[in-house]
């Protein structure tokens, strides 16, 4: 049995905050550089995606924001099960945040939902804690804005929509959102579980390698044709057009019952931020 003390992992939250919100991952500029080549020269759509991959090359120049909205803290921590982690678990995490959020000068926009006080230091954040075999304990910050979070889905299918439904329906989600999600986008697409489950399973898939398709044949095959269609939209880069709606869509179905089809879609602007350490 290894031991932690909750205090060892603020420093690392800290970390991970700042590094999120200033540092696109690799992947996700590959993505945006192979979506600027797909748009016709001289169009607003390559114009746009050239001011993004600059935007996102200065703000890791300089370590500033990628975006004004640094987002709430969405914080997954997978725990080894032969690890014991002394002390709060919870504040441990939110002091990390609140460092970051203070010392890097990055938005505080967390508040109460009826009365509209802000918290001043942008938690708490959101914390998914998750059992996994072995002795270490894996974090990843992934701050999520509310451009592409209020542009999110969630249904609550009869069994008979089948595939066919899943795609009308993720299809409609994006169409709605148009340009107020911050196009081209990810999708993380939560198919099955429960209410609450069917959700959180679709924001992991926000976390992929960008383009890695899911293992099932079958949900990969989804991920295909959403993905097909919904570039076919021609919504484009920041709604002004273009062959690039969508960087990626990553799925995952779990097990549900017999009386119902889940399915959650949760929208990612084209800034797919992320960081993850292992302590």
């Amino acid at each position: 049995m290894r031991i932690i003390q909750a205090a060892q992992l603020i420093e690392p939250v800290r970390r991970l905050c700042l590094c999120a919100c200033c540092n696109l991952p690799e992947d996700a500029v590959s993505a945006l550089a192979s979506a600027r080549d797909r748009e016709i020269a001289g169009s607003a759509a390559k114009n746009v995606l050239n001011q993004l991959l600059e935007n996102q090359q200065l703000a890791r120049e300089k370590f500033r924001p990628i975006c004004q909205d640094t987002g709430m803290a969405v914080v997954f921590a997978d725990i080894g099960q032969d690890v014991f982690i002394q002390g709060d678990l919870t504040a441990a995490v939110n002091e990390g945040v609140r460092l970051a959020y203070t010392e890097g000068y990055l938005r505080k926009s967390v508040l109460d939902p009826l009365t509209r006080v802000n918290t001043g230091d942008n938690t708490p954040a959101v914390l998914h804690v998750r059992f996994v075999p072995g002795d270490r304990v894996t974090l990843t910050v992934a701050p999520k804005g509310f451009g592409s979070e209020n542009m999110s889905r969630l249904f609550m299918l009869p069994p008979s929509a089948g595939i066919e439904g899943i795609l009308t329906h993720i299809l409609t989600t994006v169409k709605d959102a148009g340009a107020s999600a911050c196009p081209p986008v990810v999708l993380g697409v939560g198919i099955g579980g429960t209410m609450e489950s069917c959700a959180l399973l679709a924001k992991r898939q926000l976390l992929r390698p960008l383009g890695e398709p899911a293992e099932r044949e079958d949900v990969a095959a989804i991920e295909r044709e959403a993905l097909q269609r919904i570039n076919e939209l021609g919504i484009g880069p920041m709604g002004l057009g273009g062959a690039v709606t969508a960087l990626a869509v990553h799925a995952a179905a779990e097990a549900t019952h017999i009386a119902g089809l889940p399915l959650a879609v949760n929208i990612m602007c084209h800034a797919c931020r992320h960081a993850c350490e292992e302590v």
